[in-house]
């Protein structure tokens, strides 16, 4: 196999030898270039593995080159060499296509990280197509997943917006799989649900006796994901004081634990979601600016269910198969009035909220299939109305099935009527020694039923 190769263009001397011997003694093929002209010679003439391309050049700027390789030589990953914190040339070079960036004065160990995700990039491209794990043909969801396989080849920040329920996690899951990334972790954090006075110490970690509990190191979710991805879930719930941290840390990739001396570096690629008006919380000065031009790099929007309402029965036929293989027996499938009522359904809990409705349904139905009643699909729940769906993609408005409870009554009915049901079914199981196929003929429900109603009441 020949030694994979490298262009490094930048005007300065020193750094191209500096360069040249630091890739060397990593195998690797270096050729140089002094400016922008040279450079596209030396990319006319043969194959790279990667470019390295500084951004201020005497005939041009890096921005050219970048252009220049994405339009004629795609395969080829490029990354940007730019000054110490010029945060807005780093991001114009991801914005542009470029794969990474690297500050000077060059961090040799980050340049060999760099230069490593470059080269197993080119073997992931080379290699067979990874599995979509998005489930869908229709246009929407191709052209997703086409836009999710470019993503992957590069480190940008990918901020992906959409509604909940929509599978932002799992969008952002494939971009780490289908990424030189792969073999890294993927950490996953819902950053609402870490309470405030924590969040410092379990983004960074902390060290032992620098707060009242803290007995021991810990690493944080940075050190955790290091050579990975980061996926800031609802990052929209980030207090202020948090949101200046991670600019800091995104800006100079190294941490500093809490009762740290220093700093540690960290490899992580950050990608962030959350199903609110991000620029909107920028305008009420709810969301720094700055940090949100650094997430949004590149935004990717996740469709909602409505919107692909042909996927439908492949959803339906997956999540079923899925459940039957959870349950250890096949599930009845919905027949064709089930199945136009969901395609008339506008879903606004989108997938997961198909996933629900189909795990009631499967545990309610009495019959060899689910019926439209099994659905329990609300009575005057929002339909989906095709002309304005493609209009503004947006669910008609919803309209409550029954009037609400007067103001103080609160849901004072509702729970009393569990705590009966949950009565009944204690007792059948009592007198039936826990016997649950005997307590669910009892009270003249399926097993399936039973199983349903223990999970949603929560009994053990």
């Amino acid at each position: 196999m020949s030694q994979p190769s490298v262009l490094v263009v930048d005007d300065e001397r020193d750094i191209r030898e500096l360069l040249t011997i630091t890739l060397g003694r990593m195998g690797l093929l270096v050729d140089t270039a002094g400016n922008v002209a040279q450079a596209r010679a030396r990319l006319a003439g043969g194959r790279y593995g990667l470019c390295l391309t500084d951004m201020r050049l005497p005939d041009g700027n890096g921005l050219e080159i970048i252009a220049h390789i994405v339009a004629r030589h795609p395969d080829t990953p490029v990354a940007m060499i730019t000054a110490y914190g010029n945060v807005e040339a780093a991001v114009d070079a991801l914005k542009a296509g470029a794969f990474d960036f690297v500050s000077k004065p060059v961090d040799l160990a980050v340049l060999r990280r760099l230069v490593g995700n470059a080269l197993e990039l080119q073997q992931k491209r080379n290699a067979a197509p990874a599995a979509s794990g998005l489930i869908g043909e229709s246009p929407t969801m191709l052209a997703l997943r086409q836009t999710i396989a470019k993503l992957a080849r590069s480190q940008a920040p990918v901020y992906i917006t959409g509604e909940s329920g929509a599978g932002k996690e799992r969008v952002a899951r494939l971009i780490h799989e289908q990424g030189p990334r792969t073999a890294g972790p993927f950490v996953p954090v819902n950053c609402g649900a870490i309470p405030a006075e924590l969040m410092e110490s379990e983004f960074f970690g902390h060290k032992k006796g620098s707060f009242t509990g803290a007995h021991a190191d810990k690493d944080g979710l940075f050190q955790a994901a290091h050579g990975g991805t980061l996926f800031l879930d609802e990052v929209a719930e980030l207090p202020l004081h948090m949101q200046v941290k991670l600019l800091r840390v995104i800006q100079e990739k190294s941490v500093r634990a809490v009762g740290a001396a220093a700093e540690v570096p960290v490899d992580v690629r950050i990608l962030s979601a959350t199903h609110k008006d991000l620029a909107r919380q920028v305008e009420d000065n709810r969301f720094r600016h700055d940090l949100f031009y650094r997430l949004n790099v590149i935004e990717l929007r996740v469709p909602p269910l409505r919107e692909r309402v042909d996927d439908i029965p492949l959803l339906v036929d997956a999540i079923l198969k899925k459940l039957s293989a959870e349950a250890g027996e096949p599930l009845p499938k919905p027949d064709a009035d089930a199945l136009a009522a969901l395609r008339g359904y506008a879903f606004p809990g989108n997938v997961r909220e198909l996933e629900n409705i189909l795990e009631r349904a499967t545990a309610l139905c009495e019959g060899d299939s689910i019926q439209p009643a099994d659905l329990r699909l609300p009575v005057a729940s929002p339909t989906r109305d095709a002309g304005e769906t493609a209009g503004n993609g947006r669910a008609p408005v919803e309209q409550a099935a029954t009037p609400l409870p007067a103001a103080g009554t609160g849901d004072a009915l509702p729970r009393h009527l569990e705590n009966l049901e949950r009565e009944a079914i204690v007792r059948a199981l009592e007198e039936c020694r826990y016997n649950k196929t005997k307590a669910a003929a009892r009270l003249g429900i399926t097993f399936r039923a039973l199983r349903y109603k223990l999970k949603k009441l929560a009994i053990e």
